[in-house]
């Protein structure tokens, strides 16, 4: 892989896609495109590195402050 596929913004998020999608895949999901890979992890990369995989950031979920906590 030479550089960051289009659309991902650093090497920790590619990290992050590429183990979900691999995460998917060891739990039954079919692969979108048929590659030579045998292995989840790198059926994953590729998949992610040819835009094949949809996703999209969040907010994170704000956490209640110990004040707010009913009493």
């Amino acid at each position: 892989m030479e550089g960051l596929p289009e659309g991902v913004d650093s090497k920790f998020r590619y990290v992050l896609l590429v183990s979900k999608r691999a995460e998917q895949l060891i739990q039954g999901s079919q692969p979108k495109l048929k590659t030579k890979h045998a292995k989840p992890t790198r059926v994953a990369m590729e998949e992610i590195d040819k835009n094949q995989v949809k996703w999209q950031l969040t907010e994170p979920v704000a956490e209640a402050e110990p004040s707010a906590i009913a009493e």
